[in-house]
């Protein structure tokens, strides 16, 4: 199921970045990636995904993903194995007893998900949107230690 994941994560992060219009295409740039499938799985990914074809301004079909907010095409793209490296969080501020929490596009519920399922005692609860989480701390607790537990569950925190 891993190995399954991580070539969703990589097709997903191939369609975001570059303009493909076939399958044969797809096949390609997942084998550069080191993700060897047949015809048949890559319709089955791109089925479970909600891929469609979208027109470009020069006419041409390609694939695209159903939330564009998520995986947005970027011009200069990095490598799929550079992007899948890269860590989800970006960045965190306080006010009073509230932080925001910044993260790549498409991180911030699963990071969320995470600080809600690890209990930490300093916090009270989370609210994410797709880049943004809302934490809400407890009374009395300092931006030190709430950053002092939050860095358990998010490791490159710090």
């Amino acid at each position: 199921m891993k190995i399954k994941n991580s070539r969703l994560e990589a097709l997903r992060l191939i369609i975001s970045s570059q303009q493909l219009g076939s399958q044969e295409e797809l096949l390609m740039a997942l084998q550069k990636e080191g993700f060897r499938l047949t015809q048949a799985t890559l319709s089955r990914d791109l089925k479970q995904l909600k891929v469609a074809k979208a027109a470009t301004m020069g006419g041409n079909y390609v694939y695209v993903l159903p939330n564009e907010s998520m995986y947005k095409r970027v011009s200069t793209p990095s490598t799929v194995r550079e992007m899948m490296q890269m860590p989800g969080f970006v960045s965190i501020n306080f006010s009073g007893n509230m932080a925001i929490i910044k993260t790549r596009p498409g991180y911030a519920s699963s990071i969320a998900w995470n600080i809600d399922n690890s209990a930490l005692p300093q916090l009270l609860g989370t609210i994410a949107g797709a880049d943004t989480i809302f934490v809400a701390l407890k009374e009395g607790i300092s931006k030190q230690e709430a950053t002092d537990a939050l860095s358990t569950v998010i490791p490159n925190m710090k």
